[in-house]
């Protein structure tokens, strides 16, 4: 069973799992979700709205007769971390309560990732909308961000205020309007330095305390700039930043993380400095880019929950990139809009170049199952659906 196949990370699990050749039943938010469009689909299920999973989730094993079963969001990883790690003999292959309560909640993360020499960014946790507690090594400009997303979205609803993953604070100007902005809630978010340099994904499976796979990729392009969705991303080979590979398995095994994560970083090239941002404990947005490359997350999860499932030789990681094309899309179209007239240019030709880089991949279009893509595009049309990271 896969949790969320309205996405693009949804749909490259049942792509992966599928072309395995494990049946694959599939729980979408709506009847148009993407990958129930999908060849790999064995079947598809709407979830019932306002149930919790526990009430649901064993008729669905019961019809379905699966073994294991995947999650996509936050959401549903908290809500099936409170179940048993088995549900009618039905493996429940997400996150404990324990360590994925310590890297949603980013304050936790930045405390333990110090203590195995990971550098992490200056941070100030504001408890009032006054400036006086601010650290003087603080500097502009700054990125605001919730410590713990899960836990504030229902306060943020109640009081109609927008959820914004990171917000770019480029003066105190901004800073004061960020802090007025949540007083009346009494809660705000973590506040950090910004970082130079880009962003690097280090990817680990862990199975007993170690590393049993490892990928790492590099973002070229992300939306919103300050921090969000990478809309374009290419491999980086695992002969590079080996020293900040060990640190990542040491921080995921001091957590006692089990199956895959990403350590995210921002890696400046010019001092080689690595600045910590979070653990993705779930499977991050750019899993098809690992997919491609032959970085199977997915399968490697499956096959350590059930060692006797024979195990095809491991494909060699090769170099790839892969767009997200609707965000990719907006991102030039923004530049168009508001850049200088060169900027415009390279652009608009290094976005239209990439379709004919051999190396270049998709998030949702694939030749050998074009069905979702054709299903996004009616979703798009309709206005009934988009695609989430």
């Amino acid at each position: 069973i896969v949790f969320g196949v309205d996405t693009p990370i949804g749909l490259s699990v049942v792509r992966e799992l599928g072309r395995y050749g494990v049946p694959v039943h599939g729980i979408g938010k709506t009847a148009t979700a993407i990958g129930s469009a999908s060849r790999y689909l064995s079947s598809f299920a709407v979830r019932p709205k306002g149930q919790p999973i526990a009430k649901w989730l064993p008729a669905i094993i019961d019809a379905s007769g699966a073994q294991a079963l995947f999650a996509i969001s936050e959401g549903d990883l908290l809500d099936l971390a409170k179940l048993e790690p088995a549900v009618e003999g039905c493996r429940i292959l997400t996150p404990r309560a324990a360590q994925l309560d310590l890297v949603l909640d980013k304050s936790q993360t930045l405390e333990v990732a110090q203590s195995v020499g990971i550098d992490v960014p200056i941070s100030w946790q504001p408890v009032s909308a006054a400036l006086e507690s601010r650290p003087e090594a603080l500097h502009f400009p700054m990125i605001a961000k919730w410590s713990d997303p899960p836990a504030i979205l229902s306060a943020l609803d109640a009081a109609g205020i927008a959820f914004l993953k990171a917000e770019l604070l480029e003066g105190e100007a901004g800073l004061r309007a960020m802090l007025t902005r949540y007083a009346r809630l009494g809660v705000w978010p973590l506040v950090q330095s910004f970082c130079p340099g880009h962003g690097l994904g280090q990817m680990v499976h862990m199975a007993n305390g170690k590393a049993s796979l490892t990928f790492q990729h590099q973002r070229i392009h992300e939306w919103p700039p300050e921090g969000g969705v990478s809309t374009l991303c290419e491999t980086v080979p695992v002969s590079l930043h080996q020293t900040q590979m060990a640190k990542s398995e040491a921080l995921l095994a001091k957590i006692g993380w089990e199956g895959p994560a990403m350590v995210e970083y921002r890696f400046d090239p010019a001092t080689q400095t690595y600045w910590l941002m979070e653990i993705n404990g779930r499977f991050w947005g750019s899993l098809p880019l690992a997919r491609h490359a032959g970085a199977h997350f997915v399968w490697e999860q499956y096959i350590h929950a059930f060692p006797d499932v024979a195990r095809p030789k491991r494909a060699a990681i090769g170099a790839r990139k892969a767009r997200f094309m609707i965000p990719e899309t907006r991102r030039l179209i923004t530049i168009l809009r508001t850049g200088a007239a060169e900027g415009r240019l390279v652009a608009l030709w290094r976005y239209m170049a990439g379709f004919f880089d051999p190396h270049m991949r998709y998030y949702v279009f694939e030749w050998a199952d074009p069905k979702p893509m054709l299903r996004d595009m009616f979703n798009i049309i309709q206005g009934g659906g988009r695609t989430e990271s």
